[in-house]
């Protein structure tokens, strides 16, 4: 019998008290169930706090683009700043990437530094860690956040390849260019995690030649590696959902296609069929309620994004008890990634 084994996870914890609120609101009314704590954020340790009191499965939200960083020597004259010393931003750095600008030694430094940071503020070490912005599947980035992941004995991480984002016509082109060289970047990571012994599991992903590819492009593929290795969801649902595109029929419908998709492959000698399987499937969001300037951010204040009336919007929609009905309808469990 197929299992459906679902997390939710709000990211940015920490930006900013308001939307630590959100977030919580959202866990105990059981609409989130894991969190990725920003620990560069304004209100990180009462982040962390908030977890402990509620017991919420925490992990790192990786930080290379957005604020301060929190390893001190990185705080003056790094290669990961700009000119007003802050991190590039989320273009920004991809842009410093691609020119050469940007010393790996001084990212492998900022990322350990939020590890030790992480199991400072929440006196244990991350079970799950994923990238701000995506920043971790970035080239470069990607070898020095596998290794980040291997030397800490972290065990999950996110993978953004997204079953049916061709299919969006809704998202503008400016931001299906974004999401698609995301998508290109996370095809181009896995032969690094799996060199590093992070598990891939089953998962659909488009064909790599063709970046336009439409749905009739899918692929799938499996790479077996030793079942001790670290891992990653199935199933990634997020570029699709966020903000203003968020709605409880939206949510539904990507996940019940992923299902669907994943269930018609056909599977290799090793694995079990699909219907006698568990999927596991993470869907990203971003609930809260909106920051309020001056306060929030990661050293900046708090950005557009956070600001917007989005966030508020993905609180209302996720804990719509009319989606909280369909996961029941649909015997999908909520869990974290302690759980998988």
């Amino acid at each position: 019998m197929l299992q459906v084994k679902l997390i939710v996870t709000g990211d940015d914890f920490g930006y900013c008290p308001r939307r630590n609120q959100g977030i919580v609101d959202c866990f105990l009314a059981g609409a989130v169930s894991n969190v990725s704590l920003l620990v560069n954020g304004s209100a990180a340790a009462d982040a962390a706090e908030l977890a402990r009191r509620y017991n919420i499965p925490i992990g790192l939200h990786a930080n290379l683009s957005e604020g301060s960083p929190v390893c001190e020597v990185l705080k003056t004259n790094s290669s990961l700043l700009n000119q007003d010393g802050f991190f590039h931003g989320k273009m920004g750095f991809r842009t410093a990437l691609s020119k050469g600008l940007l010393n790996m030694s001084e990212v492998k430094q900022e990322l350990k530094a939020q590890v030790e940071l992480f199991h400072e503020l929440t006196g244990h070490l991350p079970p799950h860690m994923d990238g701000h912005q995506h920043v971790h599947v970035l080239p470069e980035v990607r070898h020095i956040f596998a290794e980040v992941l291997e030397e800490y004995g972290i065990k999950y991480t996110r993978v953004p390849i997204e079953p049916g984002l061709h299919k969006c016509d809704w998202i503008p082109p400016s931001l299906m260019e974004f999401y698609l060289g995301v998508e290109e970047d996370s095809f181009n990571t896995v032969d690094v995690f799996t060199s590093h012994g992070i598990r891939f599991s089953l998962i659909l992903i488009p064909n790599p030649q063709d970046v336009t590819y439409f749905s009739n492009h899918l692929v799938s593929i499996n790479i077996s590696v030793p079942s001790s290795g670290y891992r990653w969801p199935d199933i990634y649902i997020g570029l699709t959902t966020m903000g203003k595109n968020m709605s409880v029929s939206n949510i539904r419908s990507a996940i019940d296609s992923a299902i669907t998709e994943f269930m018609s492959k056909a599977p290799s000698p090793t694995e079990p069929t699909p219907q006698s399987r568990t999927i596991t499937i993470e869907l990203m969001v971003h609930p809260g309620y909106p920051s309020v300037p001056p306060v929030g951010g990661c050293g900046e204040g708090p950005d557009d994004f956070s600001q917007s009336w989005e966030r508020l919007h993905e609180l209302q929609t996720l804990t719509n008890p009319e989606l909280q009905s369909h996961y029941k309808t649909r015997g999908i469990q909520l869990c974290s990634f302690k759980d998988l």
